[in-house]
């Protein structure tokens, strides 16, 4: 059993080079694989491993400056959830095209126990912060999607869309708590003053809220080879296209536009044939490393 920790803190970083090397190392010693970014902002990734080394990396990274209160999310996988560890510097720690925003003037965070209350209330809208193949598979009961392809799109959005919302007050929510946390700095610096956002995500609601009395409707989207969790952190039966890197289900992979690492229905008619050649030779390779007990790279 492998343990997983999402983790995301805004907090002021001068000089995020020098923070790389060692993390990588400690985190490399420790065993672990998955993804961290570091930026000015902060710090944002999702890392696997043993308990001795989450918890060994986890350590480190709370000796980081303005890092002592940092927060993670716990869950499990039984197969390793990452093929190998990248440590990688950024401009943000979540892209959305706004650096410098201020991380401390950030909406009003909501606990699990008291999201349906608000979301359920008749002046407050509710919107996903994700992106339009999270939100196909899973959402809230009654929140506005802005069918979004990418983070960036959201300054955009909002723009097009800010007057729809005039009079209500607005709660946000996302995966683990990063997006719409830096959405809802985003609406405070657009003049918009009574933002609220899921503490801790979906991953926290559906850990902590029970099933009965839930207003999550489907699978929460995440960024490993999971694919999907519902409540109780459990996984669910989807699987990733190697393609277009988004969920498919068993439907999806009965389709005739289905090739394993190839092509599913959704990105068919969007990948080339060239594309195509490239992924089934891509295919080919991981094939030949399972074959001999290896990871691919590129798996």
């Amino acid at each position: 059993m492998f343990t997983v920790a999402a983790l995301y803190h805004f907090t002021r970083f001068d000089d995020p080079d020098a923070l790389r090397a060692p993390l990588q190392a400690v985190a490399e010693a420790a065993g672990v694989t998955g993804s961290l970014l570091l930026a000015p902002e902060g710090i944002n990734g999702t890392i696997a491993g043993s308990r001795e080394g989450i918890d060994a990396v986890l350590a480190h990274i709370r000796a980081f400056p303005g890092c002592g209160g940092l927060e993670w999310k716990e869950s499990f996988a039984s197969e390793p959830p990452f093929g190998r560890l990248k440590v990688r510097l950024k401009k943000e720690i979540v892209s959305m095209g706004a650096p410098g925003l201020d991380p401390a003037s950030v909406g009003t965070h909501v606990d699990p126990a008291e999201w349906n209350a608000l979301i359920q209330a008749p002046d407050v809208a509710v919107i996903d912060t994700r992106n339009a193949y999270e939100v196909e598979i899973g959402t809230f009961e009654g929140a506005v999607d802005p069918e979004t392809e990418t983070f960036r799109d959201f300054p955009a959005w909002w723009e097009a869309n800010k007057d729809r919302f005039a009079n209500q007050r607005i709660a946000m929510f996302c995966t683990g708590g990063i997006r719409c946390e830096k959405s809802t700095a985003y609406l405070k610096a657009q003049g918009v003053e009574d933002v609220f956002h899921l503490k801790g995500g979906i991953l926290k609601y559906l850990e902590d809220v029970p099933e009965e009395e839930s207003l999550w409707q489907g699978g929460c989207f995440v960024f490993d080879e999971r694919v999907a969790v519902g409540h109780g952190l459990q996984e669910l039966p989807y699987e990733l296209c190697r393609a277009c890197r988004h969920p498919i289900t068993a439907d999806d992979k009965a389709d005739a536009r289905y090739e394993e690492g190839v092509s599913c229905p959704r990105c068919i008619e969007v990948h080339s044939d060239a594309d195509r050649a490239r992924f089934r030779e891509r295919q080919k390779q991981i094939a030949l490393a399972k074959a001999r007990g290896e990871t691919h790279f590129r798996a």
